[in-house]
This record gives C-alpha cells, sequence and structure tokens, in this order.
C-alpha cells in the first residue's frame, strides 16, 4: 500500500480522537467553566452537527481547490479548532472552536476516501479507503484512553493541544506523502452535484444512516447500561470503550479486504449480523462477560460496514465522486445524531437502559433491507429484456423494440 496512506491515517487518528475523546473529559469541562452536563453535552451535538454541515460545504468550497491541498487546508482547519478549544476562556468559545473543528471532518475523510482509492489497482479500493479508516478506529484504542487519562490527570487543555499537534503531523505528512492529484479541471460543481441523481448512491447513504446509527443507538447509552444493567464499576467502562475500539479495527480491516472481492455479500452479513447482535444485547447486557463480548462485535460489525458503503457510493459516483463521499461521511454522523435521539426518546418512555438496543437493532435491520433492495435493482436485465440497467440515474429505463444505441 501506498506510504500516503499513512499520511491519511494519522490525520484520520487526530480527527477520530477529537470527535470522541470529550465524552471522556465533559466532567471536566463542565466544571471548569461552570456549566451543567447536559449543557457540556452540548460539545458533542454541535460537532456532529458541523460535520453534517460542514461535509457538502467545505466540499463544495474546494471544489476549484486541487485535492492535495484541499486535504492541507482541512488539516490547517482542524488545528486551529482544536487549538481555539484549548486556550478557550469561555464556553462558547470552547463550543465555537469544536464546530471549526468539525468543519473538516466530512470533507477530509470524503476527499480522503476518492485519494486513497485512486493511489492503487481497482480491485483494492475498498482496502485502501479502509487502511485510510483505519486510523479513526485506532483513535478509540489509544487516542482517546489516553487523551481521556491526560485530561483528568493533567488537564483537558493538555489533550486538546497534543490533538492539534496530531493534526500538524497529519498536515506534514499529506504535504511530503500525498502526490499531487486533479486540479479544478477534474472537480467541478455541477458534476459533482449529478450524483445525486443517481438511487444506488441515495440508498448508499440510507444505509449508511441506518446501518451506522443501529451502532450508536447502543454505544452512545452504554455507561449507564454497563454501570446500572451489568454491573460494571464505574471506572471499567473506559476499557469498555477500548474493547469496542478493537472491534472497530478488525471489522475495519475485514470489511475492507472482503468488500473488494464480494461488496452486497460483505454488508448483507454485516449488517444482518449487526442487527441480530443488537438484539441480542437486551439479554448480555445483564452478564459482565457476555456484554464484554457483545460490545466488541457491535463494533466489529458496525464498521465492517464502512469500507464497503464507502467503495459502493464512489463506484455509483464515478466521474463525480468527491462531493457524494464527502455527504456519506456525513451521513455517519446523522446517523449518530438521530440514534442518539431516538435512544434518549425509549429510555425517556421508561422502557431502560437496555430499549435503545432494540432501537439500533430495527436501525440495522432497515439498513439490510434497502441492501437488498439496492442489490435488486441494479440485477442485469434477463435474456430478452430490452431494459438498460446503466442509466444514469440508477433507474431501469425500457429501450423501444426496433431500436439500437449508438
Amino acid at each position: 500500500m501506498p506510504l500516503a496512506l499513512l499520511a491519511l491515517a494519522i490525520g484520520a487518528f487526530g480527527i477520530g480522537t477529537t470527535e470522541f475523546v470529550i465524552m471522556g473529559v465533559l466532567p471536566e469541562v463542565a466544571g471548569d467553566f461552570g456549566v451543567s452536563i447536559p449543557t457540556a453535552g452540548l460539545l458533542v451535538t454541535g460537532y456532529a452537527l458541523g460535520v453534517v454541515v460542514g461535509a457538502p460545504v467545505m466540499t463544495v468550497l474546494g471544489t476549484k481547490v486541487p485535492r492535495k491541498r484541499m486535504l492541507m487546508l482541512l488539516m490547517g482547519l482542524f488545528i486551529a479548532g482544536n487549538l481555539l478549544s484549548a486556550a478557550s476562556p469561555t464556553f462558547g468559545m470552547m463550543l465555537a472552536g469544536r464546530v471549526v473543528a468539525s468543519l473538516a471532518h466530512g470533507a477530509f475523510f470524503g476527499i480522503g476516501s476518492v485519494v486513497a482509492a485512486t493511489l492503487v489497482a481497482p480491485g483494492k479500493k475498498a482496502r485502501a479507503i479502509s487502511m485510510m479508516f483505519t486510523g479513526l478506529t485506532v483513535a478509540n484504542v489509544v487516542g482517546v484512553p489516553l487523551g481521556t487519562l491526560i485530561g483528568q490527570s493533567a488537564s483537558w487543555r493538555v489533550t486538546f493541544a497534543i490533538v492539534a499537534a496530531l493534526g500538524v503531523a497529519g498536515l506534514l505528512g499529506v504535504a511530503r506523502l500525498v502526490p499531487e492529484m486533479p486540479g479544478p479541471e477534474g472537480v467541478r460543481l455541477r458534476r459533482e452535484l449529478s450524483a445525486f441523481r443517481n438511487v444506488q448512491v441515495l440508498l448508499a447513504m440510507a444505509m449508511t444512516v441506518l446501518g451506522f446509527g443501529g451502532v450508536f443507538a447502543a454505544v452512545t447509552y452504554i455507561a449507564p447500561m454497563m454501570t446500572h444493567v451489568a454491573g460494571f464499576a464505574d471506572g471499567s467502562v473506559t476499557w469498555l470503550l477500548v474493547l469496542f475500539g478493537l472491534g472497530m479495527v478488525a471489522g475495519n480491516l475485514i470489511g475492507g479486504r472482503f468488500a473488494d472481492r464480494a461488496l452486497m455479500p460483505m454488508l448483507y452479513v454485516s449488517l444482518g449480523g449487526l442487527a441480530v447482535v443488537l438484539a441480542l444485547f437486551t439479554l448480555t447486557a445483564h452478564d459482565k462477560i457476555a456484554s464484554a463480548v457483545t460490545i466488541a462485535l457491535i463494533g466489529g460489525l458496525g464498521f465492517a460496514t464502512v469500507p464497503p458503503l464507502q467503495k459502493r457510493v464512489l463506484d455509483h459516483a464515478q466521474g463525480a465522486p468527491t462531493l457524494a463521499s464527502a455527504v456519506n461521511i456525513g451521513a455517519f454522523n446523522l446517523g449518530n445524531a438521530l440514534s442518539a435521539w431516538l435512544g434518549g426518546l425509549v429510555i425517556a418512555a421508561g422502557l431502560g437502559y437496555t430499549a435503545p438496543n432494540w432501537v439500533g437493532a430495527v436501525l440495522a435491520a432497515s439498513a439490510l433491507v434497502l441492501a437488498v433492495l439496492s442489490a435488486l435493482l441494479e440485477r442485469p436485465p434477463v435474456a430478452g429484456d430490452h431494459t438498460d440497467a446503466g442509466d444514469a440515474t440508477g433507474v431501469l429505463r425500457t429501450q423501444p423494440a426496433g431500436t439500437s444505441r449508438t
């Protein structure tokens, strides 16, 4: 694999760390600024919404900028946002820093996915994408626990300063290792928008929202679920999240490898398995060992969907992949926000801390249904059927008998 993928993975590691580490230092941040925990939670919500909005906006603004230079600019924005967070004198400034950093998230992964796929042979695209996302998954194993430890023992400001330094390393890596990519002539806004006429692109994005939403329906409430239901001590939650992160690493690598061989079967297995495991989590959550194994499986099956879904968007947005790829990254965060909200509703309704697992199972099962529908829509026509399976909109179009195509 090209060394340029290492630079992308370093940037992804920094982004993954800053996205999730705030959950580990939220009490310290709330205490320093004198705000409540729910108010401090806006730092999580604000970041997620910033990703959803920033993914298409930053990509559109960068359509006239060569991809390598745009990746460098995005890392610069990421560094600035984390430095602002580290030095914020008020909670409002801290929130602003989080939003600034989040604006780089979706566009970096979206453009980075296109770059990663361009650097390798066609049969290795999903694996290359998974290599970049390995940085994000490893962040949950190393970056988030370490950042939480530093934030609790020293200061959360030191944590965000270190994350900014990771951004500098990513910026330098992109500048040195990523080759020059096509300039403005290769990325035109009108062409990029045309990808959203393709039904297959829209279906893949819907699968992203529902599939990964299923993961975060459960994981968002993992702390109260594990302490109140499974009986773990508060301090054990960090290591349970490490197990989740290890599952993410394994699932990401497996998903990337098998998506290059059989993309749709990989999606069937991962989404179907995820729905089953999430449903079983309502039972296994009552046992320490069983719940720990289940958490790792959720991370593995959930992230096994990422490379194939990202590659599917790229495959069906050929000639105009950049914006679609970035918007699909925003779809992951939209799924996170949607599932966290739905999970909160069922808990507030008095259904218990394990109820979000049923929400996640339904979301994942819905994504599986869309995967089957997507495959049915792109089946080649049977012999003698005058249909065109390659229509740019992704909709089968009948060709009148007796006519020919030139």
